[in-house]
């Protein structure tokens, strides 16, 4: 089973527009009460049977069960029946609002921490249709359940051999977008780790470094614009709230946030299938993501996006069949990838690897990724080629304006 998303910029006119606003803001009601009901009764059970909470109590019967997903959708039913502005909205869109929130449940859980926030207006921005009985994709234009036909940019075809399944109506500060989940009977085996091999090592000086030498220099992407957006900031304080104006200034701090996340999107697909040219296999470090968002260096960190790069590039390995895998990140700064000496604690000042037992020297960011490649090849069961060169040269990639997409990185 092959699954894809392709997105579609649609083109809704003033009534459907209004509707999907409406339908969102019922949604955020939803999502909100049920999220109220899940604290409540956790917030009941905080203390013990034989003592009273200090701060409040909650009248909730002891033998009351957990308002899980089912319990849930069981009630909003009964609510559809009494409430006409949820009756109006379409009742698996409702039910997915529901099921937006048990996921963000489960995944504190597994996470043990990200405790699920109430949304204020105008932050529920998406619907989804979770299921069509046909396609509903017609030409240029995409029917959507009680709102119609809506005008689709069909940019590229839909593959054949492909059906929709789910239709995802996203608003962003551009305009209105439609994520299609298209899904094949077509089984595509994993790649194998044959061919060529590379280790890269990411890093917050060079975005970026192979096991052959090749260094990417990473954009600022937020940095660079940060000054804009303090000035368009500044703007927004001294709009009056709620007035046309402040509602402008909110709209261009929106594309501009927008902006800077296509433009770092679009480089790290970019770098992805660079890498993937000419390989058959790629390793890199398992990074703790949750480590490097805190602290002083936090904000350079998040701006680099080096989850969503990691998440990019195994899908594009996926796609052109190059074996791709993440190995353990402990002490690859510190050990020879020449001898396997272990070199002790570098400061982040020191760039230079230099081995005292066998006279290794090269970038360390390089070493690091030599390091990754060796480690990789080892748990896949391939022969590890110790480095020959003595000193590898990082080829510096030019950096221009973030104007548009004019600008590639250079391998």
């Amino acid at each position: 089973m092959l699954n894809l998303t392709y997105s579609y910029r649609i083109y809704p006119d003033a009534i459907q527009e209004a509707q999907m606003l409406e339908w969102m803001e019922q949604c955020r009601r939803v999502y909100n009460y049920a999220l109220a009901e899940r604290k409540d009764w956790m917030n009941s059970r905080r203390c013990q049977l034989n003592a009273c909470s200090l701060r409040s109590e909650y009248i909730i019967p002891a033998d009351t069960p957990y308002p899980n997903y089912y319990a849930q959708k069981r009630n909003l039913t009964a609510a559809r029946k009494v409430i006409p502005e949820l009756d109006s909205v379409h009742s698996q869109v409702l039910q997915e609002a529901l099921a937006r929130l048990d996921k963000s449940f489960r995944f504190m859980q597994q996470r043990e921490f990200g405790f699920p926030r109430f949304k204020s207006v105008g932050q529920f921005r998406s619907l989804l249709f979770p299921q069509f009985k046909t396609n509903p994709v017609t030409g240029w234009q995409v029917k959507l359940p009680k709102i119609g036909a809506v005008g689709l940019n069909l940019h590229r075809p839909i593959p054949d051999g492909f059906v929709v399944k789910q239709v995802r109506v996203v608003k962003k500060a551009s305009g209105w977008y439609a994520m299609l989940v298209l899904e094949s009977d077509i089984s595509i085996p994993d790649p194998m780790p044959i061919g060529n091999s590379i280790g890269i090592d990411l890093g917050l000086e060079k975005f970026l470094a192979v096991s052959t030498g090749k260094l990417v220099a990473r954009p600022k992407f937020f940095v660079q614009l940060q000054s804009k957006l303090k000035w368009l900031q500044r703007q927004l304080k001294d709009k009056v709230k709620g007035s046309n104006n402040y509602r402008k200034a909110q709209s261009k701090i929106r594309r501009l946030h927008e902006r800077i996340h296509n433009t770092r999107r679009e480089f790290h697909f970019q770098v992805a299938h660079q890498l993937c040219s000419n390989v058959g296999m790629i390793f890199a470090e398992e990074l703790n993501l949750k480590a490097t968002s805190r602290g002083m260096l936090a904000k350079h960190c998040l701006d680099a996006g080096w989850g969503g790069f990691l998440d990019i590039l195994g899908w594009v390995c996926k796609k052109r069949d190059v074996y791709f895998a993440r190995v353990n990140p402990n002490g690859t700064s510190q050990t020879c990838p020449k001898c396997g000496t272990h070199t002790g604690k570098k400061e982040l000042s020191q760039r230079v690897h230099h081995c005292v037992e066998c006279g290794y020297t090269t970038d360390r960011d390089v070493a690091a990724a030599i390091v990754v490649e060796q480690r990789g090849l080892t748990a896949v069961g391939h022969t590890v080629v110790l480095p020959v060169e003595v000193n590898r040269l990082a080829v510096p990639v030019k950096q221009e304006s973030l104007r548009g997409n004019s600008w590639k990185p250079t391998l």
